[in-house]
């Protein structure tokens, strides 16, 4: 069975998972504030590690990211769900400090941001899958297959016709290199 770590569970902690919050009215096995040091498990400890509509509220994305991938061994899954920038949610929310959008972790991939390596972290993920959602007419319209099937047309979504046709929900999952 795949060990899994679930951050900021909340009331509803991920089946099987080891579930860790700052706030102690929810699920979690662990209280931990995650602003404010590093979690509390040994590196390598977990196959997967799910983070729901966490990563827009943390103070360091960076950091952040650092260490889920420590704490995830070598080929593990990090699975984030956060808004589309586009969304009304993003901006609602007065706790949302990010507001992202579907080339936000592109950062961490091997190939950096512009086709060279980065320098601010060493961490190395991989895009296994990454999955858009639309508002329901634009489903419907097909926008959101063309969104989600396309890196090109992805692209051209994202630079041009998001802020029309909005983004809602993105669900990414991100490869551990190690």
């Amino acid at each position: 069975m795949p060990r899994i770590l679930d951050v900021g569970c909340g009331q509803q902690k991920y089946p099987g998972a080891i579930g860790i919050d700052m706030n102690p009215d929810t699920a979690a096995d662990v209280l931990c504030h995650l602003d404010e040091g590093s979690l509390p498990f040994r590196d390598n400890a977990f196959d997967e590690v799910h983070a729901t509509h966490l990563i827009e509220h943390v103070d360091n994305i960076i950091r952040t990211v650092e260490e889920f991938h420590r704490v995830t061994r070598a080929g593990g899954i990090i699975v984030l769900i956060t808004p589309h920038y586009t969304d009304f949610s993003s901006f609602c929310d007065p706790t949302h400090k990010w507001h992202l959008n579907s080339f936000s972790f592109r950062y961490f991939y091997p190939e950096g941001i512009h086709g060279h390596d980065h320098w601010y972290s060493r961490v190395r993920l991989r895009q296994r899958r990454l999955r858009v959602r639309l508002l329901q007419l634009w489903r419907y319209l097909g926008f959101e297959f063309l969104v989600n099937h396309s890196v090109r047309f992805r692209r051209f979504w994202e630079f041009y016709l998001c802020y029309v046709i909005r983004g809602k929900v993105m669900e990414f999952e991100l490869e551990v290199i190690k």
